[in-house]
């Protein structure tokens, strides 16, 4: 367990706004005005610090919460995309060209699944899928044409461990790039500690936290974020997925709580996963000591954030699942939806939607079942109340628990 406290580095971003203001003023602008002809042809050529050219390229408010999430993650630079998706494109293409490779963790989001197998092989880069845990096999896919390997800290939605120093130190070995997507674990695991060379974020979920804004991010070093913002080459300038100003500055504000509300999220999962432990049911958290990979996860988290706000439950086929989900909307546990990190607890089946891209041969290997429910459970302070209604829905719903009542303390998270 690391001794790195991400939120410290936000706490001491001070950004003034033009009268002084608390929060930095929002730059409404999508272009902006120059001297002479001189300064215009210079900020063309190459970047100058201060000096701001085409909203497509940066603007200050974008560059502001950039480099608060550069502090978050302990790279040198950040970029801010109009998505996930679009940080996760942006990355690879500026990576990748006709005729390269990836090599993706076989558990990943639906979309970036989608990605890398469906649309990617159009412009010439190939993806394959493996299990990143097995080094033979992956020693065994690496060929001259592979660039970048892939993988999320926690993946979606099996809540899999990605050995990120082993990852980082494989591809040191053959000449490849990391991509770690930490959208479920902002704060917990920083990638960039443990060697990944680029970090990417859905900010959609945990790091906005009020699922109002679609956005993402990109970080990394400044020579790859330079190349990423290149107005001759780069991916997020030529394609063009800016995140709008007055969502940028929203984000910045709800990322100087995001400490708080993590270690909330991690509180009432540990919570919730222990309770349906103890009652002999099939729920699977990083937290709790028989997960497989609880004593990784232990060995790359940041100190007092916990395990994070996403667990899951099998609760054994697509109909009694469906059942459960309608249920728990009924007792106001939280809500049917996808997305995740929202101050409500969030739950969906992930193999009929955030899943659903994955072909059901490579779903059922993976042991992604049709009884499976994703939670993204909430920041409720009551918690003890929401597994009363837990219990009582999962009665209602016929899945058979020991009647006891819920005691001992809380755990709390290291």
């Amino acid at each position: 367990m690391n001794d790195f406290r991400p939120a410290n580095p936000i706490q001491d971003f001070l950004v003034f706004g033009e009268f002084g203001d608390v929060n930095p003023c929002i730059t409404d602008s999508s272009t902006y005005t120059f001297l002479t002809p001189e300064k215009m042809r210079e900020v063309f050529a190459h970047e100058i610090e201060g000096c701001f050219l085409y909203s497509r390229h940066w603007n200050p408010t974008n560059r502001f919460l950039s480099q608060a999430l550069a502090a978050m993650e302990d790279t040198e630079a950040a970029q801010v995309t109009a998505s996930g998706m679009s940080a996760i494109a942006c990355t690879v293409l500026q990576m990748c060209g006709a005729g390269d490779e990836i090599l993706s963790s076989r558990t990943i989001y639906g979309g970036t699944y989608a990605l890398f197998k469906n649309f990617l092989p159009r412009l010439g880069i190939q993806a394959r899928f493996l299990d990143l845990s097995d080094g033979q096999a992956l020693a065994a896919a690496v060929t001259p044409k592979t660039r970048v390997l892939f993988t999320e800290s926690v993946s979606n939605p099996l809540l899999e461990i990605a050995d990120i120093p082993a990852l980082a130190s494989f591809a040191r070995a053959h000449g490849l790039k990391l991509v770690i997507d930490n959208t479920f674990t902002p704060m917990i695991v920083t990638p960039a500690r443990h060697g990944a060379d680029v970090v990417v974020h859905s900010m959609t979920k945990f790091i906005n936290g009020t699922s109002d804004t679609v956005a993402g991010c990109i970080c990394a070093s400044k020579d790859f974020v330079a190349k990423l913002t290149d107005v001759n080459s780069g991916a997020c300038m030529l394609l063009g997925p800016v995140l709008d100003s007055l969502r940028a500055a929203s984000i910045l504000k709800n990322l100087h709580s995001l400490h708080v509300r993590m270690r909330q999220h991690s509180r009432n999962a540990q919570f919730l996963a222990e309770f349906l432990r103890s009652r002999g049911l099939g729920v699977h958290y990083p937290g709790l000591a028989e997960h497989p990979h609880h004593a990784l996860l232990e060995k790359m988290m940041n100190a007092g954030m916990g395990y994070g706000g996403m667990m899951t439950l099998d609760v054994g086929d697509e109909a009694t699942a469906d059942r459960l989900m309608v249920t728990m909307q009924e007792e106001k546990i939280g809500y049917l939806a996808v997305s995740l990190g929202y101050f409500k607890t969030l739950f969906s089946s992930p193999g009929s939607s955030t899943s659903s891209e994955i072909p059901v041969e490579e779903r059922v290997a993976a042991g992604l079942t049709k009884g499976l429910i994703r939670f993204s459970v909430g920041l409720d302070e009551d918690i003890e109340r929401t597994a009363e209604r837990l219990a009582r829905s999962l009665r209602r719903c016929g899945i058979r628990m020991p009647e006891e009542p819920l005691t001992g303390p809380r755990r709390e998270a290291p």
